[in-house]
């Protein structure tokens, strides 16, 4: 099925015809009239509203539907559209499922060591670490010890994918997609990554935050955010003290998340830094050591007081820059990245007014004529995630399929949920389109399509080499010493001496916990389901009454292109599907056209305008 995309362009000219088309309006879209809208913020009015404007609202403050859901915003005004996105009543939404947890974190894990030779450390100076006590002798005395520290590194891991797979599976069936647009907004605008963070627990209630408080008051998320432990963990709130604050929380707050560079001094990140000092976290729990807080004055940003954390960020949202920058984030994210200053100020504007409630602002930004105008409609490279959710949407689907997996899926496009590259989140807009990366787009349409039946679910086995030489050896019969030994000596071989004494009588073996604690962790952690996309291409054609390959592939395009593929792509499509059908007819084909279909829409979803939305 690789070859089918060599039909289509070729990669380097598909990746210029997707950079060229993120510069260029929808086809079609300026002949309506909206050409000239570009940064009016006047409301769209009724007689203005459609079809084509409600898909481009549920694909940008949602990740788009089927053609019967965007029928039912069709059929309302553009003010009670947006408001079923905004204003929407969480208790008259059907409930989605919490979270489900393995139970894998034991009592005596908190607080979790920084390193391994911490909790070696540890347990030889107090006799126990991670809730486990050390051998009173024989050999190897602390591997028990060092077993569960690897342990838990891994089963965080592996919960945090389950974690992924359960929002992934709240995007693709939630009745209130904006909500869960905006948690993957602040996802990377408060970037936190597990590796740092080593706690799915942590992720996951910084999530629920996001989903709960997302479309709020932004004062209020910022302050529950900055004692959120997922946070404070990522930006070493446990070194910041008094004597010795520690920058990183105070000049990302600043930087990335509030006001954005060149509107604060040096000195006001040292001061903002003091008045952070003493947050920190116990377990889940966010808790202010006083004896570690400064309460001395501060000056920042042109005030003097015995600040504290609140105080600061009070004293941020009182600059107008803050609005504005925040104004012109959420803009980027939801409209286009090109934004005239006077534009971003007006919204920074309607923020201010509104105390910071970001419904209010995105209202704004949903209702207005530039919002639906020909700079903006089909102007977004689709994130990993985005198209991921989008085709799952529009598929009909209620669930995110086992096969192919969905961190395994989004990781190879970039972006991995819970694991942001930097503070800073994803680059986002053209850094996701490279000639390999828009042929592993057209893969993973191709791997819903005709899914592997070789797959092995990467939550059930270790890719690491070495894990599989030590398993492989243990299996063989070899004792820990022998298993153990790195690979680059070969079995038949003697140990260097070093590694000799190393290993022989030590109190752990590292590699071998690395190995034991990938086993626990799979033992305890719950599987993902992995079913497979349950489609059926033929009853959407049946239910169309199509009668044509020319009427298939235009009901194909218009179910799930935003951005229409040129007449030769067209061509190209009802030609591969003649072919593949062997005539044109569709009652003729009827009993055997699925694969046809399957393969003419992987041929489609590979388009280089399917990358946009």
């Amino acid at each position: 099925m690789r070859s089918l995309l060599r039909r289509g362009p070729g990669a380097a000219a598909a990746l210029l015809l997707a950079l060229t088309y993120a510069c260029l309006p929808a086809k079609g879209w300026s002949q309506q009239g909206f050409g000239s809208w570009q940064d009016d913020l006047n409301p769209i009015s009724p007689s203005e509203w459609n079809y084509d404007t409600a898909a481009h609202l549920l694909e940008r403050a949602g990740f788009g539907g089927t053609p019967e859901q965007i029928q039912v915003l069709a059929a309302l005004s553009p003010s009670d559209a947006v408001a079923s996105l905004i204003r929407t009543d969480s208790a008259a939404m059907p409930k989605l499922s919490p979270f489900d947890h393995s139970g894998i974190h034991d009592p005596g894990l908190d607080p979790f060591p920084p390193s391994r030779p911490a909790t070696t450390e540890l347990a030889k100076s107090t006799g126990e670490a991670l809730g486990v006590k050390v051998k009173p002798e024989g050999n190897r005395r602390l591997q028990p010890v060092v077993n569960k520290f690897f342990y838990w590194l891994r089963a965080s891991v592996l919960e945090t994918n389950r974690v992924a797979y359960w929002w992934a599976n709240r995007m693709v069936k939630s009745e209130r997609p904006l909500q869960e647009k905006m948690a993957l907004f602040w996802h990377g605008h408060y970037a936190v990554n597990e590796s740092k963070v080593r706690d799915y627990r942590k992720l996951l209630t910084q999530l629920e935050l996001f989903h709960e408080m997302g479309m709020g008051s932004f004062r209020d998320l910022m302050v529950a955010v900055a004692q959120d432990p997922a946070m404070l963990s990522f930006l070493d709130a446990g070194v910041n003290v008094k004597g010795a604050p520690n920058e990183n929380f105070a000049r990302e707050i600043m930087e990335l998340f509030t006001m954005g560079v060149g509107n604060y001094s040096e000195r006001d990140i040292r001061e903002a830094a003091r008045a952070f000092t003493g947050w920190n976290y116990s377990d889940l729990q966010f808790v202010v050591n006083s004896e570690q807080h400064d309460a001395g004055s501060k000056t920042f940003l042109g005030r003097s007081g015995n600040f504290d954390g609140v105080d600061i960020i009070d004293i941020i949202m009182e600059q107008d820059v803050t609005a504005d920058y925040m104004a012109g984030k959420l803009y980027r994210f939801f409209v286009r990245d090109e934004l005239n200053p006077t534009t971003q100020a007006a919204l920074g504007e309607v923020l201010r007014q509104a105390d910071y409630d970001v419904a209010t602002l995105l209202e704004t930004i949903f209702l207005s004529r530039d919002f639906y105008s020909a700079a903006s409609v089909g102007t977004h490279i689709k994130s990993p995630v985005e198209l991921a959710i989008s085709t799952y949407r529009k598929m009909g689907l209620d669930s995110v399929p086992g096969v192919p997996d969905f961190n395994q899926a989004t990781s190879a496009l970039g972006q991995t949920l819970f694991r942001p590259p930097t503070v800073a989140g994803w680059a986002g807009g053209r850094s996701w389109i490279t000639p390999g990366l828009l042929l592993e787009r057209g893969n993973f349409a191709r791997d819903i399509l005709f899914p592997d039946i070789n797959f092995i679910p990467p939550d059930r086995r270790n890719g690491s080499r070495e894990i599989q030489s030590v398993a492989r050896r243990i299996r063989e019969g070899q004792d820990i010493t022998s298993a153990t030994q790195p690979s680059s000596i070969g079995e038949g071989q003697l140990m260097a001496e070093s590694n000799m004494l190393a290993d022989r009588d030590e109190d752990f073996n590292t590699r071998y916990g690395s190995f034991r604690g990938w086993q626990m962790a799979i033992e305890r952690v719950k599987p993902i389901p992995r079913h497979t996309a349950r489609l059926n291409l033929s009853q959407w054609v049946r239910d169309a009454e199509l009668q044509n390959s020319s009427e298939v592939v235009d009901y194909f395009i218009a179910r799930f292109m935003r951005v229409q593929p040129g007449e030769d792509a067209r061509r190209m499509l009802i030609s591969f599907l003649d072919q593949e059908l062997g005539t044109s007819d569709i009652a003729g084909a009827e009993s055997y056209m699925e694969d046809a279909l399957r393969m003419m829409l992987h041929l489609l979803l590979s388009q280089p305008e399917y990358q946009l939305g």
